[in-house]
């Protein structure tokens, strides 16, 4: 089975995520896509990240009707912070049965030579990348699969800062994420 592997934080999960890991399994050669929680990213400051367990039941939350998306709390029990080849060396142990490919954003396409072992990702792994607003499309990597993918200008932390506006979200959520942050104190 081939499977994509969409990293993120999910701080929240929201309807941009959906629609990007809906669309890849849907039109490329993708069998299923998981979401693979990072409780921490290198690149990124934590003390704005939700409480890991509280972003993984969002996520299985939000995924609950769609049969070909998969949650993914791998990287719990791994050293942190998380670092995308020890996560896919550990992966392909687990499940040697699974093709695993990347999905990611061309932003962080952008940026990748900053990972760790970049240059083992980009040689061992395809890459399917979507259009992201600002960050342009190489067309010329080996391994990397542009794709057609609607460009979605949804944020988690723009969401995150509406909250804490107490700005109504609610269309940028699916419905039980939002049921699941009602009333919390999770970002407010």
């Amino acid at each position: 089975m081939k499977v994509g592997l969409y990293f993120g934080s999910f701080n929240p999960i929201h309807v941009g995520h959906l629609i990007i890991a809906n669309h890849f399994q849907q039109f490329t050669d993708l069998d299923q896509v998981w979401f693979v929680v990072s409780p921490q990213n290198p690149l990124k400051k934590k003390s704005s990240l939700a409480n890991e367990y509280d972003r993984l039941e969002m996520v299985e939350l939000a995924i609950k009707d769609y049969p070909n998306l998969r949650a993914s709390n791998i990287e719990f029990t791994l050293p942190k912070p998380s670092y995308t080849i020890d996560t896919l060396i550990h992966l392909n142990e687990k499940y040697p049965e699974h093709d695993f490919a990347l999905i990611m954003g061309s932003d962080n396409l952008d940026g990748i030579s900053k990972w760790k072992n970049a240059e083992i990702l980009m040689r061992d792994y395809q890459l399917y990348v979507y259009p992201r607003p600002g960050y342009s499309q190489e067309e010329n990597l080996d391994n990397v699969e542009m794709v057609e993918a609607p460009l979605m200008e949804i944020s988690s932390t723009f969401i995150r800062n509406a909250i804490k506006d107490g700005k109504n979200i609610k269309p940028m959520l699916p419905p039980k994420v939002w049921e699941y942050l009602d009333g919390s104190n999770l970002y407010g």
